[in-house]
This record gives structure tokens, sequence and C-alpha cells, in this order.
């Protein structure tokens, strides 16, 4: 080992907390790798667990053929088999939705239900309900319901009990086959076939025996339990493994944030250093040799990092299981993959040694007369040279130049064979460019961001005028921060911008179909009784009770369509509905509501007609791609009765008097109950409709923005690494104006105030670069989601970042403020 470098190795050696520090945020990355693959593991191994699929004791599976109840007894009496369950499914429709039956023995090791109250169903026509089921649609034990076949013969069916399943949705009942049968109007099908075996019985054996029963056209497929369980696993899985590339994506940015925090941290270490590096130049030390000695010193930086980020996750992953089944949550385990563990160490030493190149080269080209000099003037490097301005303006102008690419062929309204992903690669790709132009231009931009942001502390003060200048005074090192807190804001912002987007998409067409919390309507397009909407309007527990017409058969020029009389000024949500043109309250007699893809335009004179009667109506308002209730057409009450439709409604909606779910259960039993008396009326809760749109974008955000905090947390990590090391680098200026009096709470106030400065300026630079191309890659989506911009959210974001980036300036800070001004004045 050369001099030089076991010089830098024992200096490292001595200040361990400053490798520490230079090394924390690819630390936090390597814990993020490794803990990642450990989630992959807990997320498959939970998943499988608790498939509810194949059971474990199906020796043998029958599927994918025609198989019957024959089969399925001729099976079942063969030597070596133990047990044999027909599984199948059929849904009727019951007043309180739709229902779905499902076949299971109940009981024994083939079952995938256990009985918590009543019994399982032995005779025809019993059923078993789920928790949920009895919960949401009333189905308790002992209740009757008459339910119609598929050839709509009345069949009876009673609940006997309940049963647990792994996964209740709210509609389901476990049944025997001869029931399902019974709906189905004897049609004799089965879907599967699971085997059990006799203790000691062989499998192949048992399989020659089956075979020849189920031989011929239309034969099912005969598969051993493990392979028909491995499908199904692989089948989990691999959405798994899905959803962790787009996980693994987010890691992979959080990884360059790293470097490039490492790269700064290098950089304020080897400035701190310059005279030390200088004084092994005076003594004969050459460029390649001190270059080598820091890069080596960065490998070791990085090499300890990754293997303490590693044990950390480890442990955080072993952890987390028990943890959770103190909620009740039941997570697997996690193993030790070695494999993952060395690749993540690797993965650190790399990026360390990536990040060290540049200022290590840089370092090692100081002259041998700064040893003369002090190291803050040393390390007081300002400016972008020429050739990385050049190469920042083309990279934004190559940038700009795929963005005015992008929106010259952006699509019109309801465009034909529209191709999303190339212009949304196309996004990308430019905001990747803007991104590394960013990088390159950071100090130019920064002054100014900073100029703009630090004119009201500059009005608070002297603290706020010394913080300002701290920051001002080492630009580069702003920059280089302030970029890494962009990259995260850019990437929070990008999100919610587009998700708000989205969200009003989907709220607009959840609306047209979901107008209300509940509909009451019969089969085919049938009219309701009379009395049944006052009978509504009468309870305490709906409200907005509005009849409605939906009819089909109606014609516009060649087109037939659906139409409906609904008003569009009763319900307050139609008035969120996607308007293309024009205004829908201004439907009435002689005026219509049109869907957008019809042709005609606000003001034109088009003709309907059904049943040979003709109706000339003016367009007063174009929709979007949704209309309500799934029709193209709105129509004034009057004219759809000038057209010969019947004056009774064909079906009604409401809602729910009182919020929150026990509202909508009242408001639910109060509609059953009025429709008691009529067995071929339905209610359908809308209001899940929107639950559930709402639950699966708010699950989508949630997990976009926690991968994104990945990014946010390193440059929040950074942001404190940097604060401390400026803290050792400045520590004559610290004394000096501890000195002309300065009291501690005021350089604790200055130095956390010039970490919050670094996130309001990455903050900035984040919401400039993010929201526009939010909003161009919402537009080269193609769906006609609005610009939205969710102004209190990215408020949000951006107090979050000023605070959190505060906060991890104020330990630095609490340690500079505790030195004595003597101890600080006498520090090189």
């Amino acid at each position: 080992m050369s001099v030089v470098l076991r010089t830098q190795m024992a200096g490292a050696g001595k200040r361990p907390a400053r490798l520490l520090l230079t090394g924390l945020a690819v630390l936090v990355a390597s814990f993020v790798v490794y803990a990642t693959v450990l989630a992959q593991q807990i997320t498959e191994r939970t998943i499988l667990n608790g498939l509810s699929g194949t059971p474990e004791s199906a020796a043998l599976v029958l599927r994918d053929g025609d198989l019957n109840s024959a089969d399925l007894a001729a099976i079942g009496k063969l030597p070596g088999v133990a047990e044999a369950a027909g599984r199948i499914e059929s849904g009727v429709r019951t007043p309180a939705g739709t229902l779905i039956l499902l076949a299971d023995p109940g009981s024994g090791p083939l079952s995938r239900v256990t009985v918590r109250e009543g019994r399982y169903p032995a005779a025809t026509g019993e059923i078993a309900v789920t928790p949920r089921t009895v919960e949401r649609m009333g189905f308790a034990p002992g209740a009757t319901l008459t339910v119609d076949s598929a050839e709509n013969e009345p069949v009876t069916l009673t609940v006997v009990g309940v049963v647990d399943t792994r996964d209740d949705y709210g509609y389901l009942a476990y049944v025997s086959v001869p029931t399902v049968r019974a709906v189905s109007d004897g049609w004799d099908s089965l879907q599967q076939i699971d085997v059990r075996l006799d203790a000691g019985a062989d499998p192949a054996a048992v399989r020659q025996r089956i075979e020849p029963l189920v031989a011929g056209e239309g034969a099912p497929e005969i598969v051993t339990g493990t392979e028909a369980r491995l499908a199904e696993a692989q089948n989990a899985s691999g959405q798994v493994d899905e959803l962790f590339i787009i996980v693994r994506v987010f890691v992979a940015v959080a990884v360059i944030a790293a470097g490039l925090i490492a790269t700064s941290t290098f950089r304020i270490v080897f400035a701190q250093r310059m005279r030390q590096l200088a004084l092994l130049r005076a003594v004969g030390a050459g460029r390649g040799a001190l270059a080598r000695a820091l890069a080596a010193e960065g490998a070791l930086t990085g090499l300890i990092a990754g293997i303490t980020g590693v044990l950390a996750a480890l442990a955080a992953g072993h952890l987390v299981p028990p943890a959770a089944g103190l909620f009740g949550v039941d997570l697997a385990r996690p193993g030790s993959p070695f494999g993952p563990a060395l690749f993540t160490v690797a993965l650190a030493v790399l990026i360390t040694v990536v990040a060290v190149l540049a200022p290590a080269l840089s370092a090692a080209r100081v002259a041998p007369l700064e040893a003369l000099r002090s190291a803050v003037t040393t390390g007081a490097r300002t400016g972008v040279g020429r050739l990385r301005t050049a190469a920042g303006l083309l990279l934004a102008l190559v940038a700009a130049a795929i963005v005015a690419v992008v929106w010259v062929n952006l699509p019109e309204r309801d465009a034909q064979d529209y191709q999303a992903e190339p212009m949304l690669l196309a996004v990308v790709g430019s905001g990747g460019l803007a991104f590394v132009a960013l990088i390159a231009l950071g100090p130019l931009l920064v002054r100014p961001v900073l100029a703009v942001t630090g004119w009201p502390l500059r009005r608070l003060g002297p603290i706020g005028r010394l913080a300002v200048g701290g920051v001002g005074g080492s630009i580069r090192r702003a920059a280089a921060v302030s970029v890494v807190v962009a990259l995260g804001v850019t990437l929070i912002t990008g999100t919610l911008v587009g998700a708000d987007s989205v969200r009003v998409l989907a709220d607009r067409e959840t609306i047209a179909s979901a107008p209300t919390d509940f509909e009451v309507s019969g089969p085919g397009g049938s009219t309701l009784p009379a009395g049944v909407i006052e009978k509504a309007r009468d309870r305490g527990e709906l409200t907005r009770v509005t009849p409605y017409r939906r009819v089909d058969g109606v014609t516009v020029g060649e087109a037939e369509v659906r139409v409906t009389d609904l008003s569009t000024t009763a319900l307050p949500r139609l008035s969120q509905l996607d308007v293309a043109a024009g205004d829908v309250t201004g439907l009435a007699p002689g005026r219509i509501v049109v869907s957008g893809y019809l042709g005609p335009a606000v003001g034109d004179r088009v003709t309907v007609g059904r049943g040979g009667r003709t109706l000339p109506v003016t367009v007063v308002a174009v929709l979007g791609d949704s209309t309500p209730l799934g029709t193209e057409i709105v129509l004034d009450p009057a004219d759809l009765t000038a057209l010969g439709v019947p004056a009774a409604p064909t079906g009604l909606l409401a809602d729910a008097a009182a919020t929150g779910e026990d509202g909508r259960t009242a408001g639910l039993r109060a509609l059953r109950e009025v429709i008691a008396a009529q067995p071929d009326l339905g209610v359908q809760v809308l209001a899940d409709q929107r639950d559930q749109v709402e639950d699966a974008l708010g699950a989508l955000l949630a997990v976009a923005l926690t991968l994104i905090g990945l990014t946010v947390l390193i440059a929040v990590v950074g942001v404190g690494a940097t604060s401390a090391l400026s803290v050792v680098e400045r520590a004559r200026e610290s004394g000096l104006l501890r000195a002309v009096g300065m009291p501690r709470g005021g350089l604790l106030a200055m130095l956390t105030t010039e970490s919050a400065l670094y996130g309001v300026i990455g903050a900035v630079l984040g919401l400039v670069l993010g929201v526009p191309y939010a909003w161009l890659a919402v537009l080269a989506l193609g769906i006609d989601a609005p610009l939205t911009m969710p102004g209190g959210q990215l408020a949000g974001v951006f107090l979050a970042l000023t605070a959190l980036t505060a906060l991890a300036g104020v330990l630095p800070a609490r340690r500079a403020a505790k030195v004595s001004p003597v101890t600080a004045l006498a520090t090189d």
C-alpha cells in the first residue's frame, strides 16, 4: 500500500463521523434496495400462504373440460379416492343485488370455508352466506329468498348458516352442487373436480383409473394438486413481480439521488482537506496516486455504508412481521437472501466510486501552493465552466424540442387509433434530459431562485441576511443539494397533478353511471309499480328520490341509441358531468343533451324518432364519453312522452339522508322495505362503485407517493449531511459570529434557516419542472382528462419539504451553537 493511500485511510479512521456523513445517503439507498428485496419476499410468501385456491389435500385436479355430476360420483367411488369435490359457481339476481353461489363440500380437507353460525347446507335450496353478505345484503340465517333460474323459473333459497372464507366480497353464498343445478335449470356442468386420495394411494395409478371415465371430446386436463397450486402461485407472484418492477424503477431513481448526494458530500469533504492534499503534493505525491487514494477512500465508504444498510434492512425486515402481528395482520417472514445482499453492497461500492471520481480528480489537481492558504479559502470554488454550461444548454434545447414534437402531435378529443405509449416515452425522455440539464446548470439557476426566495428573509434582519449569504456563498453546494430535492419534488408534483386530473376524470365517469347512492330498477326495462316513488319519498332515511325513464330503440339520424329523461338539475352530482360544450341546465322541451361521439354540435337541429314518431330538437349541450345511466341522449320528459314512451318511470335514484356507512346501510334497508312486495325489483348500491374507484385511485396514489418518498428521504438525508459538513467547514465563521455577540439561539436559527433554504430552492425548481411535464403527460395519455392544479396539496408538499430540510439541519446547528467561540476560532 502506498504512503499516500495509508495516509488517507488513517485520516478516514481518525474521523469516523465524517466518513459516516459522506456515506449516509448511500447507506440509506442500500437499506432501500435490500429492503425492497425483502418486501417482495414478504409479499409473495404472504400471498401464497393465503391463497384460497386448490386445497393442500387435493392430490389430483380435473379442469378445463366437460365435467358433470356423474363424473364426480364415478370418481368418488374409484379405489384409492377418499373424496371428490365438485367446483362450480353461478349468479342469481336478488332484490339486494346479484348473489354468487359457489359449490363447496362445506367440511373436510377439501373445503374452503369454516362454519361460523348455523350449519352448512345439506339439501337442495339451502345456502350459507359470508359475514359481509349478511351485513350488505341482509341475508341472515333463517331468511328465505325467491330467485329466478336461468329460464326465469322461481327457486326458493333458505339461509341456514354463516361461513368464513378468506375472500369475503359481500355477495357470496356457499352451496351444494345440486343447488347450483337448480338455479341453472338442471344444467349439469362442473368447472373443476378436486380429488383427495386415501393414505398410501398412488396418484399415478388413480389418474390412470380416472382417465377412461372422462375420455373423449372435451376431456378435461388432469394435473396434480401440486401443479395446480404452483400455477396459482405463479399467477399470484407474477402480479407481485409486475408491481415490484415499478417499485424497482423508483428505487433506481433513489439510487441516482444517492449518487448525486454522495458526489456533493465528497466535494465538501475534499475541499475541507485541501491543505492536507496540497501538503501531500508538496512532499512529492503525484496526482494519479492522490486520485487513486481518494477513490479508494470512496470505495471504503461505500463498503461500510452498503454492509450497514443491508444489516439494517435485514433487521427491519424480520421485525416487520411480528410487529404487524400485534395489529392482527398476518405477514410471512422473509429469508436472508445472500445474493441480493452481495449485489447491494457491490452497488453501494459502485455508487461511491462513481460519485467520488470527479471530486477526486478535481482534488488531485490541487497545486502545492494551496498548502499556504486556509481551508475555507481553498474550498470556496464557485461558478460553472463553459463546457458544462454548453452541455446544459444543449440538453435543455433537446428537451424543449421533444416537448414541441409531443405538443404538435397531441390527440384531439375522442381521437381514434391513438397510440399513447410513444408519446409518454417521449415525455419521460424529455423530462430526464431536462433534469440532467438542471444538474448541469444548477448553480446558474439557483442564484435567481435564491434571490427571489431569500428576499423575505433579508427583510427579517441580520440572521436572515446571513442565512441567505451562507447559501449564496457556496452556490455549487447549494445547487448540488437542491437539485436532488428538486428531483423528489418533481416526481411528487407530477404524481399529484396527474392523479388529480385522473381523479376528476374518474369522478365524471363515475358520476354519469352512479349519480346517487342507490338505484332501483326492474328486469328488462320494465316500469316501476305505482306507489313505489311516493313510498321512497316518505322515508326519512332517503333524500333526493328522483324517478327516470330509460328506453332503447330511439333513433338519431342513422344511429339507434338509448335515451333517458333524468333531470340534469335534480341531482347535485350531475353538475360535475364532463361537458365538452354547451350547458346541461338548458335542457327543456325541444332541447337535447347528446354524447360527444354521436357527432352533433351545440346549436345543431337533429331529429329523434321512435316507433314511427319523430321530433325535431336542438342540441344544447355535448357531453364527453360518459352520459348519465349508460345512455347516449338526455331528453326532456315531455319530449320522451311525445315519442310514445309510457309515462311510468323505469327506475328511481336516491341518496342516503345521512352520511357514512351507517347512513348508507339505513338507506339501503329503507329501499328494501319499500320494494319488499315487488320481488322483481332490485336495489343497486351505486355508492359502492364510487368507493371502489376512489379506493383504487387512493391506493395507487399512496403507493406512488411512498415510492417517491424514497428519493425525498435521501434528499433530506443529503441536506442533513451537507449541513453537518458545512458546520465543520465553517467552524471559525461560527466562532467569529459568537464572538461579536450573536447568541446561541441566533446561530442555531441561522444554520437551520440555511438548511430550510435548500428545501425551498429545490421545491421551487421541482414545482416549475413538475407541473408542466405532468400536464403534458396527461394530455399525451389521450384520455380527455382535464388539466388540474391541486394547489392545496402542492402547497403542502412545499411546506413539508421546507420543514423536513429545516429539521435535517437542526442537529448540526445545535452542535455548532454549543461550541465556545474560543474553540471555534482556534479551528483551522
